[in-house]
């Protein structure tokens, strides 16, 4: 197809594994941040990204990976929104990021733009981002999660940043480990946040190697060949062709993401070695969040709440952008 900080840790014991749930608690971030300043805030949100939601469902997943793309580099401050200049090349614009869908940033500065009607000066840009992911996952079928806000937007975007914040199609699971970490993120939180590709699509640049030449052997077979009928191989590759991450259920958040998993049918090489990886860590959390839809969705809004709270600037930190693609300075 065609698409153009501290932590409480509560030990909860599930077979067959000991989930250790760590709820972030951010200070300076609260959810009723802007229960004076703007009462009307969590309304209008809602009302802009379904509406966004009704003429484009696709925006979903989009936003889900423009927050997290957001959230990995330089912290949740909205930087990935900021378009380049002439005198700087913003993240937008390096080349992981050169995939985030445009309706996904509409649905923001729309949303911006409504707030601002309401709350002019008010409310940062990353904070719109956040309340509209938890949004658009709801919309889906996804669980909710209380969003905090307070956040500041950034100053700085810069599109040699990125490389190195974020995962890679070809990473091992040791490897998403490390980075998640780094980032102040569990095993737990790394292999629920991965369930979000229960949503959205992948280009077949990121996963040719897989399908081609010697068949990556944790791929179903069966799998593989639609793989190429979906993504053939010529002399150029058409940039625009893309394939649901989701196989089987593709416009529901659920999941059914952890269920391929476990017969072949990971896309991307490290989606599929959270379950294939020899003595992996993180197959016992596949095998539970594939067996309790609730045991995903609650773990999946934890790690997102932890997500939201990374690199957050508060206070007399960053500014309050009065457009979300540009510093107010610029």
């Amino acid at each position: 197809m065609k698409r153009s900080s501290a932590l409480l840790s509560i030990f909860l014991a599930v077979a067959p594994v000991l989930i250790v749930a760590e709820i972030a608690i951010f200070p300076r971030l609260a959810t009723d941040f802007y229960v004076r300043s703007c009462p009307e805030l969590p309304s209008i949100v809602r009302r802009v990204i379904a509406a966004k939601f009704a003429q484009t469902p696709v925006a979903a997943a989009g936003m889900l990976r423009i927050f997290f793309h957001d959230c990995m580099v330089e912290g949740c401050d909205a930087s990935v929104l900021v378009a380049s200049t002439p005198s700087n090349k913003a993240e937008k614009d390096a080349e992981i990021n050169l995939s985030l869908p445009g309706d996904g940033f509409d649905a923001v500065i729309k949303a911006k733009a409504a707030v601002e009607s309401k709350c002019p000066g008010v409310v940062s840009c990353a904070d719109i981002l956040a309340l509209s992911t938890r949004e658009l996952v709801v919309l889906i079928g996804g669980p909710s999660w209380e969003v905090r806000l307070g956040r500041r937007d950034g100053t700085v975007s810069k599109a040699s940043r990125v490389p190195g914040n974020l995962p890679m199609p070809n990473m091992t699971v040791a490897e998403l480990t490390s980075l998640f970490a780094s980032k102040g993120l569990s095993l737990q939180d790394m292999v629920a946040l991965t369930g979000g590709h229960t949503a959205g699509f992948a280009h077949c640049n990121q996963f040719m190697d897989r399908i081609y030449g010697t068949i990556d052997p944790t791929m179903n077979p069966s799998y593989a060949a639609e793989l190429r009928q979906a993504c053939p191989r010529g002399p150029t590759l058409d940039p625009t062709v893309v394939t649901h991450l989701d196989p089987s259920t593709p416009d529901l958040f659920d999941n059914a993401f952890f269920k391929n998993t476990l017969y072949g049918r990971g896309l991307l090489r490290s989606d599929q070695a959270l379950f294939s990886t020899s003595n992996s860590s993180a197959r016992p959390l596949v095998n539970l969040f594939a067996g309790s839809q609730p045991r995903f969705f609650e773990a999946f809004g934890v790690a997102m709440d932890k997500l939201g709270g990374i690199g957050v600037k508060t206070g007399g930190q960053g500014e309050i952008r009065r457009d979300c693609a540009a510093f107010n300075h610029a």
